[in-house]
């Protein structure tokens, strides 16, 4: 099974189950720097997280120790909430999502967690597809390293 993103409606399914995502407020594209979403079909490279609470804040793809919550937000305006759990996606596509400066994996792309007070259904991020934290962390628990994904347009 595949995990189909459709930007227009930024919505994810996956076996029967459709959640409301955010992906980039600038738009898609696979250049490095840009903070767009990259399109086409990739793979969940990996998994990262289990076994960490709701809400566990990331940072470089590793746990802080810190549990995410409005008090904690007002202390770091501004920064990009990772939580919950990381689907890292690498790009399938030599030459438009894979390698050089248009690789997905390279530009450090996930499905991840975020915080319950970021909108979902609008675009938001930097680049890459938030979810829910609980939703994010049932995805985590349906997908296996590997497992296809497509961005459309």
């Amino acid at each position: 099974m595949t995990i189909d993103i459709h930007i227009p409606s930024q919505r994810l399914s996956y076996r029967g189950r459709i959640y409301s995502v955010s992906t980039s407020k600038n738009g898609l594209g696979e250049r490095n720097g840009s903070f767009c979403t990259p399109r086409g079909r990739h793979i969940v490279r990996a998994r990262i997280g289990a076994g960490q609470p709701l809400n566990a804040v990331f940072v470089r793809r590793r746990p802080t120790g810190e549990i995410w919550t409005p008090e904690l937000h007002a202390t770091h305006p501004g920064r990009d909430w990772i939580l919950t759990r990381i689907l890292w996606l690498s790009g399938c596509e030599v030459g438009f999502n894979r390698l050089g400066e248009l690789d997905t994996m390279r530009r450090f792309i996930y499905i991840h967690g975020a915080p319950a007070s970021v909108p979902m259904g609008v675009p938001g991020s930097i680049g890459c597809i938030r979810m829910r934290g609980e939703e994010v962390l049932e995805l985590f628990e349906r997908v296996s390293p590997f497992t296809p994904v497509v961005v459309h347009e």
